[in-house]
């Protein structure tokens, strides 16, 4: 029993470890991208679009397929009816079954078919780009997510580490007090400097936990405590995007875009459509054809071969009988189905014309809103691509920008830390002023931060140029 409870905590143990592990892997951006997609609510309707789709066009489909119905009824005749056998009235139940096949062809209805396939062919095209456009969507919005968070946590490293420095620098200066060195003035602006930068520490673990509970809420994650991307170094690469002019972006978009394909398609499908509402004017032909058949199971008669002789009348003049013959009948019982369906079936086949002539101006206003919905969905692909062309002249000019101010971020950071370590040794040295110190110290913090800022910030605008171009969004 002891064995046994102790393999028992073993293995809770275990699988709790177990557990534990996967939760606290970190999430690469791949890893996320991909959840995402899987996950996301907005793409599973989209899923759910692209099956109703296909269900339209399985319709579409059918209507090249014949009608074929098939009908069959029972009757119950109770009451007062005549009984063959005794040809007289009586109260009695007789049965009757009837049954119908009907087959229906369309020839010809201007073809409507036809368009209506092609239509549901190019809804489900169009379904499938809007889908990959809400994927794109997704993973742009991870990837904005993702370096949020990476800028965040690399912001939190810079601002402990300052913190840390200035721990460091404030305990070397309490040290020289103690000694006689430096006045006691010398520690309150170090106390202030150390104050302000535990502020900005908790200000930059604030943000670093809000990016992260934003990423995991957007990945539909609900374990927000073990929630963690992966630990690389993210440093900015070499591109050559921006060695392509505006235009060839544009272009490169145009013809890659699902967004701009899914604008394309509609319009495809609006002209579709007109045809559709046009071919009502033009005159349909269809072909039938029904059989049909009915069974008795009430009693008859029938013929047992023998004749004889009935008295028909007398004639007047003599008096003598008028007899004639009539053949023996006896009553039987009715008779065998397959008998029956072949004696009392019936065809029924022919063509019908229908030419429209007046319907209320039905089809002319039909075709009217056609047309409309065809210059609708061209004015909606003129401005999609305008807003694309757009966004991607918007988003070059900002890459541009963006780098510029990362390189200049830099260069500031470079000489802020030149002055700073240049006012560390003046202040070692006693020839500045701790207010002198701490000052050089912020301005060189805040050059940290910005050029960090600067570095994501880049990254991102230049993925975002990368994405319109087809290059896959990875880090």
């Amino acid at each position: 029993m002891r064995r046994m409870l102790l393999l028992f905590v073993t293995i809770q143990l275990l699988f709790g470890y177990s557990q534990q592990s996967q939760q606290s892997v970190p999430w690469t951006l791949e890893a996320a991208v991909e959840h995402a997609v899987k996950n996301n609510l907005q793409i599973r309707q989209a899923y759910l679009d692209v099956m109703d789709a296909e269900t339209y066009k399985s319709q579409a489909i059918g209507n090249f397929l014949p009608s074929l119905n098939l009908s069959a009824g029972h009757s119950w005749n109770v009451g007062l009816n005549r009984n063959l056998t005794t040809n007289t009235l009586e109260d009695m139940t007789n049965q009757f079954s009837n049954g119908s096949l009907d087959m229906g062809v369309n020839i010809y209805n201007g073809k409507r078919n036809v368009y209506q396939l092609l239509s549901a062919n190019l809804g489900v095209l169009a379904r499938q780009y809007q889908l990959e456009d809400m994927k794109e969507d997704v993973m742009l919005l991870v990837v904005n997510g993702y370096l949020q968070v990476l800028f965040s946590k690399e912001n939190l490293a810079v601002q402990n580490n300052q913190l840390l420095v200035a721990k460091s620098e404030l305990e070397q200066t309490q040290a020289l007090v103690n000694a006689g060195v430096l006045p006691q003035g010398e520690l309150y602006e170090l106390q202030a400097t150390l104050a302000t930068q535990e502020q900005q520490a908790v200000t930059a673990n604030n943000e670093y936990e809000m990016a992260r509970i934003s990423l995991a809420q957007l990945l539909l994650l609900k374990d927000f405590e073990n929630f963690s991307i992966a630990d690389f170094d993210y440093d900015m690469v070499a591109t050559m995007i921006l060695d392509k002019s505006p235009q060839e972006l544009f272009d490169k978009a145009v013809s890659s875009r699902n967004d701009i394909r899914f604008a394309e398609t509609n319009v495809d499908i609006a002209e579709t459509n007109l045809k559709i509402a046009k071919a009502a004017y033009q005159p349909s032909l269809s072909g039938y054809y029904s059989y049909s058949s009915r069974l008795s199971y009430a009693d008859r008669l029938v013929p047992t071969g023998a004749v004889s002789l009935v008295e028909f009348g007398t004639v007047a003049e003599t008096g003598q009988a008028v007899v004639i013959p009539q053949a023996q009948t006896e009553s039987a019982s009715h008779l065998p189905i397959g008998d029956q369906l072949r004696q009392n079936d019936g065809h029924n086949f022919g063509v019908s014309l229908r030419i429209p002539i007046l319907n209320g101006l039905t089809v002319k206003n039909n075709v009217r809103r056609n047309k409309v919905n065809v210059d609708r969905s061209s004015t909606a692909l003129t401005q999609q691509k305008q807003d694309l062309e757009r966004t991607i002249y918007q988003s070059y000019n900002d890459a541009k920008g963006v780098l510029k101010a990362y390189e200049a971020a830099q260069k500031t950071t470079q000489a802020r830390k030149e002055a700073y370590q240049y006012a560390l040794n003046r202040f070692n040295a006693g020839a500045a002023t701790s207010l002198q110190f701490s000052q050089a110290k912020q301005r060189y913090d805040s050059a940290v931060s910005a050029e960090l800022r600067a570095k994501f910030d880049a990254i991102f605008r230049i993925k975002i140029l990368e994405f319109y171009f087809g290059i896959p969004l990875t880090l």
